[in-house]
């Protein structure tokens, strides 16, 4: 892959923003390599316990847990990849495949999710089948506190099944809001997610800090 899917689907203007280690973050993985990174988990899942039946279901999928856990060890790892859309999976599109695995006190769990630059944007494939995905807007700021961050805010929330996509009305559709910004005084990158909905308010999220660098693949992780 020369370019990755953030790259493919980002105006170049905006590119030109970020922090040049969130720049390499977000930039290409060489054939034959691996970005890895582990850091700790501020906090993870959400302590409105009524969700986590919802959330066990995602969690077959690898997607989000029923858990709301503090200070939580993890680890990632991104992958350059091809992953088939469309109709029969004929389309191939760049992506970047990402594992990341939290080891919580009942024992470590993997997200998964595949980043693909595709027609209409930038697309997030969510879980080990991709039934759920977010087509994400990139966004930076020049100057302010979060200046040089990418922030992706989610504009579109479909569900695949049977071989057909259903793409959720803008008033009950979840909204997911990603921030990756490099901390220059403690040397760390720092990640927040959030997951929304109207009126519900905030039904999920993690945030925390990890090292991070781009290494020869040798299988392991």
């Amino acid at each position: 892959m020369t370019r990755s899917p953030y790259e493919l689907s980002t105006p170049s203007d905006v590119l030109a923003r970020l922090h040049p280690r969130i720049s390499a973050y977000f930039g290409a993985i060489p054939p034959g390599h691996v970005g890895r990174g582990e850091g700790v988990f501020d906090v993870v899942g959400t302590p409105r316990r009524w969700l986590w039946p919802l959330l066990a279901w995602f969690a077959r999928d690898s997607v989000m847990f029923p858990v709301w856990e503090r200070d939580v060890p993890f680890t990632v790892e991104n992958h350059p990849a091809r992953v088939r859309r469309g109709r029969a999976g004929r389309e191939a599109r760049p992506a970047v495949r990402a594992h990341r695995t939290f080891r919580f006190r009942s024992g470590s769990r993997t997200m998964v999710d595949a980043i693909t630059a595709e027609p209409d944007g930038l697309v997030d494939h969510l879980g080990r089948h991709g039934r759920v995905s977010a087509r994400l807007r990139a966004e930076v700021d020049a100057h302010g506190p979060d200046a040089g961050a990418l922030r992706l805010v989610s504009t579109r929330v479909t569900f695949r099944a049977m071989g057909r996509e259903v793409r959720l009305p803008a008033l009950i559709a979840p909204r997911v809001t990603l921030m990756e910004r490099f901390d220059d005084e403690a040397d760390l990158q720092r990640v927040s997610l959030v997951l929304s909905a109207p009126v519900l308010g905030t039904l999920y999220r993690y945030e925390g800090a990890f090292r991070y660098e781009i290494a020869p693949d040798t299988g392991r992780g």
